[in-house]
């Protein structure tokens, strides 16, 4: 599949359409800034559909636009041009209650879990905070259902009374997991989510989302810089450079028979073992 055919045979659970996003940038002279605003192009028509069910990975150096465009399929903040389709809806035409209904189908885990989670509340707390701005679950009920997801994600029930600090790296990242996991979405954006862990932590981290994607039936955009990460994790591989999608294809096929240059750039840093 080439990068200017960015569709799958299967109908897609999030659709983008010429997406753009750019920014303002304070670069220039004060002269040329006051004639027009200058700017920064983060994501430069993208194309993309993401198939339900599937692991999607989004590659490509860090600055190239991957985590933009995660945020813009998310609607955590509107496109300059193009649209985000879910299920066929343009989510820049949501009201608030279809808004809120998506925010709880979609859900994110970011690359770093100490800086997203509240320091001052207990994992229990921020868990049944979730279920409960979501109509999900209160009180008894919700209790029974942080304790469950924990041990879901590999942490013992009473980690719902300990605070943030208290865990490894690793442990936050299930937080990360469980409270993404907590209003039962069905699209997840994993963003850069093992980068920061040890290699071995990265392999249970990475062996707990094929476990929760196939209990679950949810469907993955894994965003990575590294190609050696996704590689037995993605159905399918997304190489983004410069704003832009560079290629996009069947996994096996963009790991074996690599047609853009930049992809061939990124295989040839994966580190072999001898």
């Amino acid at each position: 599949m080439s990068a200017s055919s960015g569709r799958s045979d299967a109908a897609p659970l999030v659709r983008a359409e010429g997406l753009v996003r750019r920014y303002a940038s304070s670069r220039g002279s004060v002269e040329r800034a006051s004639r027009r605003a200058l700017q920064v192009v983060a994501v430069d028509g993208v194309d993309l559909d993401i198939p339900a069910g599937l692991t999607t990975a989004l590659v490509g150096e860090s600055g190239c636009g991957k985590s933009t465009l995660g945020r813009l399929l998310l609607a955590l903040e509107p496109p300059s041009a193009g649209r985000v389709e879910y299920r066929g809806r343009d989510l820049a035409g949501l009201d608030a209650a279809a808004l809120r209904a998506f925010r709880r189908r979609a859900q994110v885990v970011f690359q770093d879990p100490f800086g997203s989670l509240n320091p001052r509340l207990t994992v229990g707390s921020m868990l049944r905070e979730a279920l409960g701005v979501h109509g999900i679950a209160r009180g008894d009920d919700a209790r029974g259902r942080v304790e469950a997801l924990l041990e879901r994600v590999g942490l013992p029930a009473d980690a719902a009374g300990r605070y943030p600090h208290e865990f490894s790296g690793g442990q936050r990242q299930r937080i990360g997991i469980a409270r993404a996991l907590s209003v039962e979405p069905e699209f997840v954006v994993l963003d850069e989510p093992v980068s920061a862990l040890d290699v071995s932590v990265q392999a249970q981290i990475l062996n707990l989302l094929r476990e929760l994607q196939r209990e679950f039936g949810l469907t993955y955009l894994f965003v990575s810089h590294d190609l050696g990460v996704v590689r037995n994790l993605a159905d399918r591989i997304v190489v983004m450079h410069q704003g832009r999608i560079v290629e996009q294809g069947a996994a096996d096929r963009i790991l074996s028979t690599p047609e853009a240059a930049y992809t061939r750039r990124l295989l040839a840093a994966v580190p072999r073992i001898p």
